[in-house]
């Protein structure tokens, strides 16, 4: 039984996800958040809260095999499987205006959308995306055969909870959260390796009006895979900004910064 506010939908390839609303009177759009690794949209309330506040609603879901959607943990049935389901919620959004926001691996699922064509909106917002990680030798080694012999074998995700923010409210309840799991296929590990340079190399031929903004001290991706994007991307299509002293989850630190940067870009394109 799904909490209230929640809905479950049901996706083309007989998957289920679990998604939420929170709308507003005389919306100027809608904006549908894109999650992390091993997190789930319930972590996004606060940043549903203020968006509302700018008169916008928002649409955020649950990853197949994250939060309440159905999946094994951590896993993907298929390496287009994210970006279907991206494509498919986004065609059911009844709005005029659609933004797309996605974070961490939710920012690599939609500019991996945008690259390969799956994905047409007016607004994109990439939030400390995964274009790059930090991956050690031993790894990039696995991923060059478990994905083909063992697709669905998972392992921890490495991800250190203190570097989320350094808001120690938000690592406390990221750590104490049920919701919150710590697990990657090899499946999902091989897509997150291959759809960054994907990203980069379709970079300077971006067409989306986007907005990126990271962490200059991110520990969980690698900033620089951010930093190469935006300096191969047409300067009229994507604004960037980075966050030098920030930790990954910037919508989640003590800085406003990164709410009043996201809140006047969608101002100023409207």
């Amino acid at each position: 039984m799904l909490p209230a506010g929640y809905e479950r939908c049901t996706m083309r390839d007989g998957e289920t996800l679990a998604t939420r609303h929170w709308l507003v009177p005389r919306a100027r759009g809608c904006v549908l958040v894109v999650h992390g690794l091993g997190e789930h949209l319930g972590r996004y309330h606060a940043l549903a809260q203020r968006l509302n506040a700018a008169h916008y609603d928002v649409l955020a879901y649950d990853h197949y095999g994250h939060g309440m959607s159905s999946g094994p943990r951590g896993g993907l049935a298929r390496h287009a499987q994210m970006l279907e389901h991206l494509g498919e919620l986004h065609a059911s959004l009844r709005h005029d205006r659609r933004i797309v926001l996605g974070h961490s691996l939710g920012g690599l699922v939609v500019a991996a959308a945008l690259a390969r064509g799956m994905l047409q909106t007016e607004l994109a917002v990439l939030s400390s995306p995964a274009l790059a990680v930090h991956m050690a030798r031993w790894q990039k080694a696995a991923l060059n055969w478990l994905p083909k012999f063992a697709p669905n074998l998972t392992l921890a995700n490495g991800l250190d909870a203190d570097r989320l923010s350094h808001d120690r409210t938000v690592v406390q309840a990221y750590r104490e959260d049920p919701l919150v799991h710590d697990r990657i296929s090899a499946r999902l590990g091989a897509f997150v390796a291959n759809e960054g340079p994907l990203v980069l190399q379709a970079a300077p031929h971006w067409s989306t009006k986007t907005l990126l903004l990271y962490a200059g001290d991110d520990r969980l991706v690698n900033p620089q895979g951010s930093a190469a994007f935006a300096t191969a991307a047409p300067r009229d299509r994507v604004t960037a900004q980075c966050f030098p002293s920030l930790y990954h989850e910037i919508f989640n630190e003590l800085d406003p910064a990164p709410l009043t940067a996201l809140v006047d870009w969608l101002d100023a394109a409207d």
